[in-house]
Order: C-alpha cells, then sequence, then structure tokens
C-alpha cells in the first residue's frame, strides 16, 4: 500500500536519545495556548440548490440531487476509448464501397461534429459547471467534460484511420456555410454566459443562464447531436461504416445521459426559482435551430443516400424536438411532427453478439450494463 508520506519506503533516520528539559520554575509563566476555533454549522441538505446555493461546495453529501450522483455513477458505466473499436473494415468501406454522395454524407458528418463536441466541452468546463452549487452536480459535469474531449478524439481517431485530410476536414466548420450556420448559432447562444459579469442573483441574467442552458440541453445536445447521428447509423445498417457506427453509438449513449441530466437541471432551477422561460424567445429559438439544420441537411444530403434523405432527417428532428420540449414540460415546437426513423432510439442499445476476433465484446461490466431508468 502507498504511504503518502513516504512513496518510496526510505527508513526514517531515528534521532539522537537526548535528556528531557528540567521543569520550569512555577514562577515562570506558561507558554500561551493558541486560541480556539470556532465551529461552523453542518451543511443541511435542504439548504443546497442548483445556483446561488449557500452552503460548502465542497461537500459532497448528504445529497439534495441524488439523482445526479445516479448519473454520474452510470456514466461510469459506459466507459471506452476509440482505440478498442477496429477501423479495419471502414477503411475498405469509404475506399471501395461508398460512392461520391455516401462519402460527401460521412466527411461533413464528423467535419460538424468534431468542432461541436470542442464546443460542448468548453461551454461546460466554462460556463456551466462553475455556476452550479451543489458538488453532486459539478461531479457529473466533470465526467461530462472528459466525455466530450472522449468523443473529440474519436472523431480524430476515425478521421485518421481512413485517412482524410485533417487539415480540410477540421476547417469545414469554418468553409462550408451549412456547417458554419450551426456553429455560429451555438457559439452565439452557450457564449452568452461566459461573460464575466453574470450575476444569477439578477432575474434577466438568470433568465438568460436558464434559456442558453436550454439550447445546450435540448437543442445542441439532446436534438442536434441526437439526431445527427443518423445518416452514418442509416450506412451501417447496410453493413457499411460498421466501426464509426459503433464508436457513435457508445456516443451517443453519452450523449442520451447529458441531455436527460441538462433537461433535469433545467426543472430543478425553474421549480427552486421560479423563474419560467419566455415562450416568444423558446419558439425563436427553435425555429432558428431548424433553420440551421434545413440547411445541414440539405447540405450534406443534397443527393440522397439509400435509406436516408433530407425530408426524413428534419421530420426526425421536429419530432426529437417536441420529445424534448415535453421532457422540460414545455409548448412542442412542431406540434404533429412524425417519428421519421423509427430504429433510430435502438441505436442506443448496442447489446448484441459479437465475434470475440473481429471485434471487442460490448457485453461486459463497465458497457453493457448501463441503465437508461
Amino acid at each position: 500500500m502507498l504511504n503518502w508520506e513516504d512513496p518510496l519506503n526510505i527508513p526514517a533516520v531515528q534521532p539522537a536519545a537526548t535528556p528531557m528539559p528540567e521543569p520550569a520554575p512555577a514562577t515562570q509563566p506558561a507558554p500561551s495556548q493558541a486560541p480556539a476555533r470556532e465551529s461552523l454549522a453542518p451543511v443541511n441538505a435542504a439548504d443546497k440548490r442548483v445556483v446561488n446555493g449557500q452552503t460548502d461546495i465542497n461537500q459532497l453529501a448528504p445529497f439534495k440531487y441524488p439523482w445526479a450522483w445516479k448519473y454520474f455513477l452510470n456514466a461510469n458505466k459506459n466507459h471506452w476509448t476509440p482505440l478498442d473499436i477496429n477501423m479495419n473494415q471502414d477503411v475498405q468501406d469509404y475506399h471501395h464501397k461508398l460512392n461520391d454522395a455516401e462519402r460527401h454524407v460521412y466527411e461533413n458528418v464528423l467535419a460538424y461534429l468534431t468542432t461541436s463536441d470542442i464546443l460542448a466541452m468548453r461551454n461546460i468546463g466554462l460556463a456551466v459547471m462553475e455556476k452550479m452549487s451543489a458538488p453532486e452536480l459539478q461531479i457529473y459535469q466533470a465526467r461530462q467534460v472528459y466525455e466530450e474531449a472522449l468523443h473529440t478524439w474519436t472523431y480524430q481517431h476515425c478521421i485518421e484511420s481512413i485517412g482524410l485530410d485533417q487539415q480540410e476536414i477540421y476547417n469545414r466548420y469554418r468553409t462550408v456555410p451549412a456547417i458554419h450556420g450551426k456553429i455560429l448559432m451555438a457559439n452565439r447562444r452557450l457564449d452568452a454566459v461566459l461573460r464575466n459579469d453574470l450575476d444569477l442573483g439578477d432575474a434577466d441574467d438568470l433568465h438568460t443562464f436558464l434559456l442558453s442552458y436550454i439550447f445546450f440541453a435540448a437543442v445542441f445536445e439532446g436534438t442536434w447531436f441526437y439526431n445527427g447521428f443518423s445518416p452514418i447509423f442509416a450506412l451501417q445498417r447496410r453493413g457499411l461504416m460498421k466501426g464509426t457506427a459503433e464508436q457513435l453509438q457508445y456516443i451517443m449513449r453519452d450523449e442520451v445521459l447529458h441531455a436527460g441530466f441538462g433537461i433535469r437541471v433545467v426543472r430543478e432551477i425553474i421549480a427552486e426559482t421560479g423563474i419560467q422561460p419566455d415562450p416568444n424567445a423558446l419558439s425563436e429559438m427553435w425555429q432558428e435551430a431548424e433553420r440551421c439544420e434545413q440547411a445541414y441537411a440539405e447540405y450534406i444530403l443534397a443527393r440522397p443516400i439509400m435509406g436516408y434523405n433530407a425530408e426524413d432527417h428534419m421530420e426526425q428532428f421536429r419530432y426529437i424536438a417536441n420529445r424534448r420540449a415535453r421532457q422540460l414540460g414545455l409548448e412542442e415546437p412542431f406540434p404533429g411532427a412524425r417519428c421519421a426513423l423509427s430504429w433510430l432510439d435502438e441505436q442506443a442499445n448496442i447489446r448484441k453478439e459479437k465475434n470475440f476476433f473481429e471485434t471487442r465484446v460490448t457485453e461486459y461490466q463497465t458497457g453493457g450494463s448501463l441503465r437508461w431508468d
């Protein structure tokens, strides 16, 4: 066992024995005693708040939000690295089986995702996490920051494995208007909470933070990401790019938890503070997100691929957007939208038989036992 006082196990030098000092004369004043320090009142879990809390941020338990701790425990069951998944067949598929339209879809989905997850990592780490005033919330978000970094590594690994020009792919968020439009909207709505002078004790600033967090949880991660993997899954369903798709299945598990956690945080803030998001601001947010997604879908799917087209992509976007709004307890932004991709939710489940010599086994303790309740 590691000894933190002596990690190298170097024997301590024993000091030589010294005679005991003579007792001081009775007339000599005794050394002054250190003043007693005041004790602090114990933390009462009921006093914790999601934001603007006044309790000690360093004391984890007792929990006020045990659900947040469960999110952290569940997140740790879905652990992998991109090196665990064999990409050899994807290299063959990309260069010898995909047509030009399919390669266009594959490249641009990755081009969007590479930038988006870095943006998500920065938003959680720099703008959101430090505003949480209960440690059980912060601990899950610390895990979330790590996961966004892992996702970024995963996309980079896919791009590198296929042999794509990283300089060109990584710059598409700047050079392709349809990708840039989504990133621009995300930056504008998320950067609003990076202000140094943001005061969550102020009603207007709290409303700004709430709208930004709703965008992040419900639109950016809950809808754009969730729906954004589906073109790659469409290729997987035809037996193509299965390594990349499996990587995205693991990422999708994380994103389901990210969105669920963010939505729960929003509901708690509304309940604790009584603040309500402005319906007009929410409607504007969803309409802008739809316009950005429409331009993106029309670009990546200008030439439809077998089993997938821009119309289905957009209808599924609206359907998932309604689901996120219901989870928030808010009005659906796109009433009547239908589920165009009935198989998409199934992609979060990767419990299946695998050839041990082809890829790693997913039915194992950390990845296969994840519960979604």
